[in-house]
């Protein structure tokens, strides 16, 4: 007797996690840790070899991601969190070993985040977090991660030395425009595209401004625990919720059909 194998739909295959509270929470956790852990390692050892480790980190946890089929919980936040890591580490070379200013940069990858979109858009009609499930929309998705996590960190650094608003008052300004989209979308019908990804790119200024308030130094605003055991301490938390994740599903995206 033959069996018939073929399959009444074909199911498409998100590669990212169905947006939470989890989502957020994790997002802002990596991007503390990123900074955290990039002026840990730079300050600890070689910089030059911090960085070139860190890119290597940051290729291996990106090809792992892209050669899964579907959204897995860690695989996809080995990946944001490496993106965090390096890209704090891509900003501040810029910015230390380049002399470039923070006005400059904060400009210049937020022009580089305005091209990925306009690439993406016009390649592929839509920026969509909802759609990432071709290998090419998943190249422009990560190509905007970069790019927000780069501007981001130049935005945080700007506010904090730039404009001196010192780390604390920084991630008070940052916590408020990042609640700004989510009201928008709630209440007046802010686009969801729109209020995702400015949002998104409000994360990094806002971990990143409060991981420093916390591990710098007391002659500098902060409490000087120290980024080694702030990073630890983050990596602990970003890992158990991963685990939980993994465990129960919560953000598995839900999976569609065409028949």
């Amino acid at each position: 007797m033959q069996i018939n194998r073929t399959r009444p739909a074909w199911q498409i295959l998100t590669k990212v996690p169905k947006i939470t509270a989890y989502f957020w929470i994790i997002k802002l956790l990596t991007t503390a840790m990123g900074e955290s852990l990039s002026d840990y390692s730079v300050h600890q050892f070689n910089p030059y070899l911090a960085v070139i480790s860190g890119f290597i980190v940051f290729a291996i946890a990106l090809t792992i991601q892209f050669k899964k089929r579907q959204y897995v919980p860690w695989a996809y936040w080995l990946a944001v969190t490496m993106v965090a890591v390096f890209g704090t580490m891509a900003a501040d070379v810029l910015h230390i070993q380049f002399g470039v200013s923070y006005t400059a940069s904060t400009i210049l990858f937020a022009i580089s985040l305005v091209v990925v979109f306009t690439a993406w858009y016009l390649s592929e009609k839509t920026l969509s977090f909802h759609s990432i499930h071709t290998r090419k929309r998943e190249t422009f998705y990560w190509a905007a991660v970069l790019a927000t996590f780069a501007m981001g960190t130049a935005a945080g650094d700007f506010a904090a030395y730039t404009v001196h608003l010192g780390f604390f008052s920084a991630g008070l300004v940052f916590a408020a425009l990042f609640i700004l989209p989510g009201i928008g979308y709630r209440l007046f019908r802010l686009n969801s595209i729109f209020a995702f990804w400015f949002a998104y790119v409000l994360t990094r200024p806002l971990g990143a401004s409060f991981a420093d308030w916390t591990g710098k130094a007391h002659s500098s605003g902060a409490l000087g625990w120290g980024d080694g055991p702030v990073a630890g301490v983050l990596a602990l938390l970003i890992l158990v919720l991963v685990i939980r994740l993994s465990v129960t599903g919560k953000d598995s995206p839900a999976r569609r059909s065409i028949k």
